[in-house]
């Protein structure tokens, strides 16, 4: 029997025409093929690395890998209920959040429901969604920003997700808390507002809202968090939901045991208490996002004012400038992928990342591969 034998297995129409995310290559992979030593402004990660104290807390529990992990993170949720002053019935732990997004789409979603969300947002709703044969609503972003009044007229009876990324991924910008709070009272019955809140750490605008509030208010509403990016533990795959009572119970019923590793646990417990480090990215952040706008604009160059660990930049060919800067060795994310063919998506780095980008930007424009 040859290997590439074709089964007559039935699938569904919503699994066959699925186009899969494309992670890109490792960055070993394309030095070795480039014959460059390449840094990484493309996955939104802490350029700063984990804590400290979240590494001794992993070093510790090395000695138990024959175990097999809490199945109910016990320690983490316990740390995290004191941490958010949430009880722990409203939590869900997940692999990363990406996994509390299937959860709640495989506890909330059948045949033919709908799910409303941002475009381009996060390419794993719609995925998570039509994989469930429920139907992906998008509704188009208005000045980079999701378009809360859109997603309000998009809304149905069979609307039974609502997914707003705030700070979206990929254009880093954010809806204002009068935007949620009138998109609340708007929701049909039957229907959950998804606040997904990966990048919220590094919010400075005052106006932002904090959606765990409205859980503890009692509203349909689930916040999603992450150890992925602040606390730089993307490796780990290690994500938090915060629900009412009645829809974490039965996010939890779907939930698979052992979902969040013994390693993923204990550093994530362990980094919660580590608030200098956390401080410190902040401030990295801030610091590198100044910096990288004041030089964009020296060289005429538009970009999109975020409040995330990455922002937008506009050039005539985003894929051409992606190529360009990857052969000197600066790895960022073009954004064909999201339609926004003219923009690059890039994540700021530490200050010689930053200059280092800069410093390649400058070349390839000058080597005019590339019209800003």
């Amino acid at each position: 029997m040859g290997a590439d034998k074709k089964f007559d297995i039935p699938i569904s129409e919503d699994i066959k025409n699925l186009v899969p995310y494309s992670p890109g290559k490792p960055i070993e992979e394309l030095e070795r093929e480039l014959g460059i030593t390449a840094i990484k402004l493309a996955s939104n990660e802490n350029p700063l690395g984990p804590s400290m104290v979240a590494i001794e807390a992993l070093k510790g529990a090395l000695d138990n890998l024959h175990r097999y992990p809490d199945g109910s993170c016990f320690y983490l949720k316990k740390r995290l209920s004191t941490f958010l002053g949430v009880p722990e019935d409203m939590l869900v732990t997940g692999n990363g959040s990406n996994e509390i997004i299937e959860l709640l789409v495989r506890t909330f979603i059948n045949k033919g429901d709908e799910a409303v969300m941002g475009d381009p947002s996060f390419a794993v709703y719609p995925l998570a969604v039509q994989s469930a044969g429920g139907v992906a609503i998008k509704v188009p972003l208005r000045n980079f920003t999701i378009d809360t009044e859109g997603i309000a007229a998009a809304l149905t009876e069979r609307t039974r997700l609502v997914f707003i990324s705030n700070p979206n991924n990929p254009t880093g910008t954010i809806v204002r808390k009068d935007a949620v709070e009138a998109l609340i009272k708007k929701l049909p019955k039957g229907a959950i507002l998804c606040m997904d809140e990966a990048y919220f750490e590094f919010v400075n605008d005052v106006s932002y809202p904090d959606s765990i509030n409205y859980v503890k208010e009692g509203f349909p509403v689930v916040a999603l968090r992450t150890f992925s990016k602040i606390y730089g533990l993307a490796g780990l795959r290690v994500g938090y939901g915060v629900a009412p009572p009645d829809i974490a119970e039965y996010m939890n019923r779907v939930r698979q045991p052992f979902n969040v590793n013994s390693l993923a646990q204990a550093a994530a417990t362990a980094a919660l208490d580590d608030i200098a480090h956390v401080e410190k990215s902040k401030k990295n952040n801030a610091e590198g996002l100044k910096y990288l706008y004041k030089e964009l604009e020296k060289l005429g160059m538009e970009y999109v004012s975020a409040e995330a660990n990455f922002f937008l930049i506009k050039a005539g060919d985003g894929q051409a400038l992606y190529e360009g800067l990857l052969r000197k060795g600066v790895i960022v994310r073009p954004m064909k992928s999201y339609s926004m063919p003219r923009h690059i998506r890039v994540t700021v780095g530490t200050p010689e990342e930053n200059a280092r980008f800069i410093s390649a930007l400058k070349e390839v424009l000058a080597g005019k591969a590339v019209k800003a």
